[in-house]
């Protein structure tokens, strides 16, 4: 009996703790794993929520870049920190992507994850040279599906959300465009204005200055199902003809899965706070990314609908796993 009234006394001590803690967390600095160097998206995303819901909480917020192994590295340090709540990660694409990319990724998304929060989304852009013949979407498709194999766009590199939302568009559009992987956004666009690839998929704010009136490339579409506000003017795949086409560049918090879920939910209903002020979504506003939000459960689902959308469009495009 004694043993028993121990367990009991132990078990009842426990429940009482968890809520108790969630409540006086954080009670030190919190750190948010990113897994690409500063100054990208994913970085920038991270430091704009870190700001404002630094003030909230009244402690320190760090952003520790881990950059590499197409995000592998930085994803699996967060999927395996401690799940006390001070190690959260800034998600994105790549943890779709990556699950049928790689034969042996060392996490896995579902099962190592809890979804927190969707802060925003991006979008990306096709932009020709304009020798190509083709001046819009319907154009380029039936130029393309008269010419297999023979165009080509270029990407930031193999699995990166540009790759795939080219690849969509060969599975979706029934084309078999080429795809030529550079590292990073930068050589694949000073490619594309130089005319050693003919066209480039890449996010919106890179492109902007070039697909300007007096620009260097021609905007054929954006994969957003929506009109993207930074570029009013360029028609969505959607409306071009390609019905449904949809290839985001996303970013969001996930925290290790066995994390308390009133912590999880703290952080949730503080990160809707700072994406709701009028600063923040101007400043993404600026930036050609649209603030989002939301619940948990439904950061999930559209997680989860990424993850089987990517397994679609690799295994179609015979991608071969690394």
């Amino acid at each position: 009996m004694n043993k028993i009234n121990k367990l009991l006394i132990t078990a009842t001590a426990l429940l009482i703790a968890a809520p108790v803690f969630a409540q006086n967390w954080p009670a030190r600095t919190v750190r948010i794993i990113v897994p690409y160097a500063a100054g990208g998206n994913t970085d920038y995303t991270a430091r704009t929520v870190a700001a404002k819901v630094s003030e909230m909480w009244g402690q320190q917020i760090v952003v520790d870049n881990r950059p590499g192994g197409g995000t592998n590295i930085g994803s699996e340090l967060a999927a395996t920190a401690p799940p006390d709540g001070y190690t959260l990660f800034m998600g994105g694409a790549s943890n779709a992507i990556n699950m049928t990319l790689y034969a042996k990724p060392p996490y896995n998304t579902a099962r190592d994850f809890a979804p927190v929060v969707w802060c925003v989304q991006g979008a990306a852009l096709l932009a020709a040279h304009p020798s190509l013949p083709a001046k819009n979407a319907k154009e380029l498709i039936a130029l393309a599906k008269s010419r297999p194999g023979q165009l080509n766009y270029g990407h930031a590199g193999l699995g990166s959300s540009n790759h795939m939302a080219g690849e969509l568009l060969n599975f979706m559009a029934g084309t078999k465009i080429v795809h030529v992987p550079y590292k990073g956004n930068v050589p694949s666009i000073t490619d594309a204005i130089s005319g050693n690839v003919e066209m480039v998929f890449s996010g919106v704010p890179a492109l902007v200055p070039h697909i300007q009136p007096g620009g260097r490339l021609r905007a054929i579409a954006i994969s957003s199902l929506q009109r993207f506000p930074a570029v009013p003017d360029v028609p969505t795949f959607d409306e071009s003809g390609v019905k449904g086409y949809e290839a985001s560049n996303w970013f969001g918090l996930m925290a290790p899965s066995k994390v308390s879920k009133d912590i999880i939910n703290k952080v949730n209903a503080d990160v809707n706070k700072a994406l709701a002020m009028k600063d923040v979504r101007e400043k993404f506003d600026r930036d050609g990314l649209i603030t989002k939000g939301g619940s948990t459960e439904d950061f999930g689902k559209f997680i989860r609908a990424e993850t089987e959308k990517y397994s679609n469009v690799i295994k179609k495009a015979g991608i071969k796993p690394l």
